[in-house]
C-alpha cells in the first residue's frame, strides 16, 4: 500500500516547484498547439502532475488518498505482485487519455492549455465504484449517495459541461477520465462487470 503514497508525494513536489517557477509552469502544462506543431508529447503525461493552485492540488490529491488507497489494495488482492503495475498503468494512462479529447479539438488553438491529475483521479474514483457500487460516497460530508448513483450524475453532469464549455475546467479530461476507469476494469478484470451489475441489482433504497 505504498504506490498511492508515492505519486501523491510526487505530484505535490512537482506542483509546488511549478508554482514559482513560471517557465517550468509553461512547460509541464498540456497545450495541443505545441504538441501538434513541435512534437512535445511529454506534456500528455506531465500536466497530471501540476495543478493550478493550492486548493486545485489539495482537492485533487485529497480525493486520490481516499481512492487510491482502495484500489491498490483491491488490485493487489486480484493481481499479486502486478497489481502495482496495473495501478500506475490505470492512473497514467488515464491521464494521457482523458487528454486525448482536448488534444483533438484544440490542436491548433494555441492559446489553450489545461492541467491537473483529474484525468487520473476520475478513473480511479470510478475504478472503485467498479468493485464497490453500493459503497456511499460523501459530497461535503453531509450529501451522501452510493457510489453508481453519484457516478453515474457525475458522467452525465461532466457530459453536459463539457458541451457547454463556458468555464475553465476540463471537463471533457474528468468524463473520459472516468470512462477509461471503467473500460480498464472491464479489460482486466472482466468479472468486475456482472458483479457490478448484480450488486446494483440487488441493492434496495431504504436498505
Amino acid at each position: 500500500m505504498y504506490i498511492t503514497y508515492i505519486i501523491i508525494g510526487v505530484t505535490v513536489a512537482v506542483s509546488m516547484l511549478a508554482f514559482s517557477r513560471p517557465v517550468m509552469f509553461a512547460e509541464l502544462m498540456m497545450n495541443p498547439h505545441k504538441i501538434s506543431t513541435q512534437g512535445q508529447y511529454y506534456r500528455f503525461i506531465t500536466s497530471g502532475f501540476i495543478h493550478q493552485d493550492h486548493m486545485h492540488l489539495i482537492m485533487n490529491m485529497f480525493s486520490f488518498y481516499f481512492f487510491g488507497r482502495v484500489i491498490e489494495h483491491i488490485f493487489a488482492g486480484i493481481f499479486g505482485a502486478w497489481g502495482a503495475v496495473y495501478y500506475i498503468a490505470l492512473y497514467l494512462l488515464a491521464i494521457i487519455v482523458s487528454d486525448i479529447p482536448s488534444y483533438l479539438k484544440n490542436r491548433n488553438n494555441p492559446r489553450y492549455n489545461s492541467l491537473g491529475a483529474s484525468g487520473g483521479v476520475a478513473a480511479v474514483i470510478f475504478a472503485s465504484i467498479i468493485f464497490q457500487p453500493l459503497q456511499y460516497i460523501c459530497i461535503f460530508i453531509a450529501f451522501c449517495l452510493p457510489g453508481f448513483i453519484l457516478g453515474t450524475a457525475y458522467i452525465i453532469y461532466s457530459y453536459y459541461q463539457g458541451k457547454k464549455a463556458n468555464d475553465n475546467i476540463n471537463h471533457d479530461a474528468h468524463l473520459y477520465g472516468a470512462l477509461f476507469g471503467f473500460l480498464f476494469c472491464a479489460i482486466m478484470y472482466p468479472a468486475s462487470i456482472p458483479n457490478f451489475f448484480k450488486e446494483i441489482m440487488a441493492w434496495r433504497i431504504f436498505d
